[in-house]
């Protein structure tokens, strides 16, 4: 059964309504179209309003082409991966080759602050239409206040401080004098969102009314951005960062605290306990899969991301958020192999390659990292090898054995077997002569020898009709073990909500008990790992290693992969396939120069 809200139908153009205007991100409705009391005269008008404020939410299944529904670069621009076509946006910002005049560091702005207006329209209309009743004005409130927050997050997160607009739209004959803006300091923004989605958590209901409602925002999901808002201000991006002691507003007053608050993180470790206590398991809980009775974790780290979210007894009850009717295809073409020669519904791009650093990062079957003297882990040599998933031994470079589930969850590798068998078993090889390799193509081919295999199904490439999920209760769990490792170090719940984590994923927990391994002298980096391997291709490292700052790190230099141009031994050589360029600059989106040229209340991020 479908489980969509429909999101993008309209009965008027919504987005008409805010271009070819001068005044930047700050875009006034035209008197040209349907008047106030046509949109809220009836209800059918005035929920297509809503839906049109809903239709911002991103679509990352669509990265290959940044901005095509507010899609980022944020995978191909993280060290986890790296896509073979040249137009691709992320090539450029991993070269450092983008600034403030390009099209899609402005696209974003626009189109938020865009939604955030028409959230703030909808809000002061809405009571207006009285075909829907006291309760779903409240309600549609609500959604609008919850969404408006959420776009003011994914501003933050790229820009850094924004200008925050407040309740009342801009009046339409308002002089340009009056749009002359200062950016919020980012202790206001935050507190602003937070406050935002506490007030519309009040009104909106724990979970959707019906089916085909899945997508609509929930209490739950307007808290769990709330935590999101809190991690990245306790972060060390923003915590007491000097690196932005210049960047203030023109009257002086730092965007950015030049002092660290270890309160931040109580904060958002706070927020985040009170989400579990409140919503899980009632509303929320880890998804898992059984086989003959007992647990699976390859098909429950696999179908985390597969199986949909909806009202029925087998539904999702991990996916906090999600886009529905993602561009789903998009996404799978990209992960399936050339496989050429094979059925046309297997026969992919195979060009989001994964990296050696994130293939490096997956634990061994044992918990342990590769980089353990105990892990087991070998360097060279084949062996007979059942991977999870396969029906049969083959014969796998030692690299890939004995790896936790999560790494064949994720990585297609040389020699695994692919995903749908309807016209039987593909072997998929990324040799240069493979079925998938460098000599097969011109441009379908890993440029690192791995692809990434997360999010696939079993079935067609082509197979379309699918949410693409955006935050899920792992990422809570994570968010709370790291908020409070840092607020209250050797807290009980550090290890317990990590350990939850490791347990789906099937492998020892960290602990004194038998059967687990010990604890990770260094705590920290153990959930930055964990983090890292969990929510593997899910944009949220792009974010983690900038909000942490450690991209210059992460995110500069030498990129590794295996030697796609040769065969046998010659292709197992890891070598360099991309030299990347990351400057401290690059850790904020500079604000868009047409806004700076046409705010000069504005002020540009440092470096840009």
């Amino acid at each position: 059964m479908k489980r969509y809200i429909l999101v993008f139908a309209t009965a008027f153009s919504c987005c008409a309504m805010f271009s070819g205007c001068q005044k930047g991100f700050l875009d006034q409705v035209p008197d040209d179209r349907l008047t106030v009391e046509d949109i809220f005269k009836f209800r059918n008008t005035t929920e297509n309003f809503l839906n049109n404020v809903y239709s911002a939410i991103p679509d990352e299944a669509a990265q290959r082409f940044v901005t095509t529904r507010n899609s980022g670069p944020w995978t191909g621009a993280s060290d986890e991966a790296d896509y073979n076509y040249s137009f691709v946006t992320s090539n450029n910002l991993n070269l450092g080759a983008w600034g403030a005049t390009d099209g899609f560091v402005r696209s974003y702005w626009r189109n938020y602050y865009q939604a955030i207006r028409n959230a703030s329209f909808f809000m002061a209309n809405v009571e207006k239409c009285q075909e829907l009743g006291p309760q779903l004005i409240s309600q549609y409130r609500a959604e609008a206040r919850a969404l408006r927050a959420i776009y003011y997050f994914y501003l933050v997160r790229t820009y850094g401080p924004v200008v925050l607009l407040g309740d009342s739209p801009i009046p339409l004959d308002a002089p340009n004098d009056q749009l002359q803006l200062p950016r919020n300091t980012m202790d206001e923004c935050v507190k602003y969102i937070s406050d935002q989605l506490d007030a519309a958590a009040n009104d909106l209901p724990l979970k959707p009314s019906s089916e085909g409602n899945y997508g609509r925002i929930t209490r739950g999901i307007a808290l769990a951005f709330k935590i999101e808002a809190l991690m990245l201000n306790a972060s060390p991006l923003f915590n007491g960062n000097t690196d932005y002691a210049a960047l203030k507003n023109k009257n002086g007053v730092n965007l950015i605290s030049q002092t660290y608050d270890p309160a931040k993180w109580a904060l958002a470790a706070t927020a985040a306990k009170n989400f579990i206590n409140e919503l899980v398991p009632s509303t929320y809980n880890l998804y898992r899969e059984t086989v003959n009775g007992l647990p699976d974790a390859y098909l429950s780290c696999r179908n985390v991301v597969l199986t949909e979210w909806g009202a029925s007894s087998n539904a999702n009850q991990e996916w906090i958020f999600a886009r529905p009717s993602a561009d789903i295809s998009m996404m799978q073409f990209e992960r399936t192999p050339l496989h050429i020669g094979n059925i046309n519904e297997s026969t992919g791009g195979g060009a989001l390659g994964a990296t050696q650093q994130m293939v490096d990062a997956f634990f061994m079957d044992n918990g342990l990292p590769i980089t353990d003297p105990a892990s087991g882990y070998q360097l060279s040599g084949y062996s007979n090898f059942t991977a999870p998933g396969d029906v049969a031994a083959r014969s796998t470079y030692n690299q890939w054995v004995n790896r936790e589930p999560r790494f064949y969850v994720n990585i297609t590798y040389d020699g695994s077997r692919w995903l749908n068998t309807n016209g039987g078993q593909i072997i998929t090889g990324t040799q240069a002569s493979g079925n998938s390799g460098r000599n097969a193509s011109a441009s379908d081919f890993s440029p690192t020898g791995y692809i990434v295999r997360k999010n696939m199904i079993t079935g067609p490439w082509q197979t379309s009709n699918r949410s693409c999920v955006l935050l899920r209760l792992a990422q809570v769990y994570l968010n709370y073990a790291e908020a409070l490792q840092e607020s209250e170090p050797g807290h009980a719940d550090v290890l317990k909500y990590l350990n939850l984590i490791r347990e789906r994923a099937g492998i020892p927990q960290y602990g004194a008990n038998p059967g687990q391994i010990p604890v990770p002298a260094d705590l920290k980096a153990a959930i930055r790992q964990e983090r890292r391997v969990e929510l593997a291709f899910e944009n949220v490292r792009y974010f983690d290693t900038r909000r942490w700052k450690i991209a210059e790190t992460t995110d500069n230099g030498a990129f590794k992969g295996l030697n796609i141009v040769g065969n046998g031994a010659d292709f197992l050589k890891v070598v360099t396939f991309e030299t990347r360029s990351f400057a401290k600059r690059h850790y904020l989106f500079p604000i868009p120069q047409n806004e700076i040229n046409i705010n000069k209340a504005l002020v540009q991020n440092t470096g840009w």
